[in-house]
């Protein structure tokens, strides 16, 4: 499979989205090297050539810095995992801007209430971050728990998702 890779800037640092054929995302990340996002996926995920180029999920990543959250709904991912794993991604895609869900609401959200150890693994190996969005579970507590691209970054896209949301700019 040949991939296509682009860098963008985000108000959070560099963003990289790595995209199939079709468009759809392989993965995607705040770090501008490619390398690290190639370690994010699995060993199913076989790539013979990955190339720089223009991609509709970084104009959607781009929409959404600007304002539009939900520019990224419409953007197709796909992961390779257990079929707990893709009922997870699936259920992270549901939550809505503005209205995280603790890591007991997420586990509940994909029909699993027992499984909080499972939710938290789910988000951590999401390899398409922004666009299967992890960083809207959080701690019981409300605390942000940790984030693959960082806890500042997690932080600034629920910032901008909650001003969004009480109509802020």
């Amino acid at each position: 499979m040949t991939a296509t890779v682009q860098t963008i800037d985000t108000q959070d640092g560099p963003f990289t989205v790595l995209v199939d054929e079709r468009q759809r995302v392989l993965a995607s990340g705040w770090t501008a090297d490619v390398e690290a996002l190639l370690g994010r996926l699995t060993r199913a995920d076989s790539l013979e050539r990955v190339t720089e180029g223009e991609t509709d999920a970084a104009a959607a990543a781009l929409a959404y810095y600007a304002g539009d959250l939900s520019a990224i709904g419409s953007v197709e991912v796909t992961q390779k995992g257990t079929a707990l794993q893709v009922a997870g991604w699936s259920a992270l895609r549901a939550i809505e801007p503005g209205e995280p869900l603790t890591y007991t609401g997420f586990a509940a959200r994909f029909g699993n209430p027992n499984a909080v150890r499972a939710a938290a693994s789910i988000c951590a190996r999401n390899a398409s971050a922004l666009f299967v969005p992890c960083h809207r579970v959080l701690r019981a507590d409300g605390s942000l728990g940790g984030f693959a691209w960082g806890v500042g970054v997690k932080e600034s896209l629920l910032q901008r998702e909650a001003a969004a949301g009480s109509g802020a700019s």
